[in-house]
């Protein structure tokens, strides 16, 4: 990695953590998914920081950024746009919505109907969007960063699963240490650090990043890796549905932003191995007959980190 673009990394990581205490792995997880091209999926209880992330991530570098904050009675063109009559030209005029920005937050989305929820497909899986019959693409560099809470289920739309496989990866903040907690306690006494924090980046440099992940080597041996990882949860007695095509190929992608971060041109077995969970726990199903007490994506992360551990890393 060139020093100008490890220097860039550097202040971004910096810049995002100062919003963020003590979460170094959920901010590494998310600059994975935004140079990969992805989008990110937070799952956790409310006040452990989802929206700050995201709000952090997206004034980290100079970008168009829109929250949508997700209810029961929020149409499509809501977050789509609508066209307008305008009676001076006598024609509709198309009046873009939020999703027209480079970050898109998308908070509770699990709370609004499946309609809504659906108008994300095309935007996430294409970067376009159809209104009105005629396609329109959206802001390149594109990334839906999109909150749910997992406890919460009263007025709420479980995502299908055409919708979960759109996301890159999903991810848990979890709670703070007693020192980070503390550190938040005191440092934000006064004001909120994500107030006063300034972009470290242009959409050019993110674009350039994302095009040197592309180049990043990936060797046979661990593209073999990769599938007998997928081939074993599509076999598992322990899964009803294993990783789809799409999966295989975002967690490549995935390890290849890794490896970039981590200043590498080449890709290496923990770089699938560590993000392995992150990007297929919400692909896959847990099977009726091994379906426990516990809530399903703890089933599910269960069995994939078996999985995972059962497959020999090649050297």
């Amino acid at each position: 990695m060139p020093t100008a673009t490890s220097q860039v990394v550097s202040e971004l990581r910096r810049t995002i953590a100062r919003a963020i205490y003590g979460k170094e792995e959920a901010i590494q997880l998310a600059l994975i998914t935004l140079l990969a091209r992805g989008h990110l999926l937070i799952e956790d209880v409310p006040g452990v920081g989802k929206t700050t992330l995201a709000q952090a991530l997206a004034k980290s570098f100079q970008c168009g950024f829109q929250r949508v904050q997700f209810t029961s009675d929020l149409l499509p063109s809501d977050v789509l746009g609508v066209s307008v009559y305008n009676p001076e030209t006598r024609d509709f005029e198309f009046r873009a919505g939020p999703i027209f920005a480079n970050v898109v937050l998308a908070d509770e989305i699990n709370r609004t109907t499946p309609r809504t929820q659906s108008a994300l497909l095309e935007a996430m899986n294409d970067a376009q969007v159809t209104v009105d019959g005629k396609s329109m693409p959206l802001p390149n560099p594109f990334l839906v960063i999109a909150t749910q809470n997992p406890v919460e289920h009263h007025g709420t739309y479980p995502l299908p699963e055409s919708q979960l496989d759109r996301f890159l990866m999903r991810i848990k903040m979890g709670y703070p240490s007693h020192e980070t907690e503390k550190e938040i306690l005191r440092k934000r006494a006064n004001d909120d650090p994500l107030h006063s924090l300034q972009p470290v980046a242009d959409v050019s440099e993110v674009l350039a990043m994302q095009e040197a992940v592309t180049h990043v080597k990936v060797d046979g041996s661990l593209q073999d890796y990769a599938l007998e990882i997928v081939n074993r949860t599509r076999n598992s007695e322990q899964l009803a549905l294993g990783v789809s095509p799409r999966g295989t190929l975002m967690l490549q992608r995935a390890a290849q932003a890794r490896a970039f971060l981590d200043g590498r041109d080449f890709c290496l077995p923990d770089d699938f191995k560590h993000l392995a969970v992150a990007v297929f726990a919400h692909r896959v199903v847990a099977s009726a007959r091994h379906a426990s007490l516990q809530r399903k994506s703890e089933t599910t992360e269960n069995a994939l980190r078996e999985i995972v551990e059962s497959v020999r890393v090649p050297l």
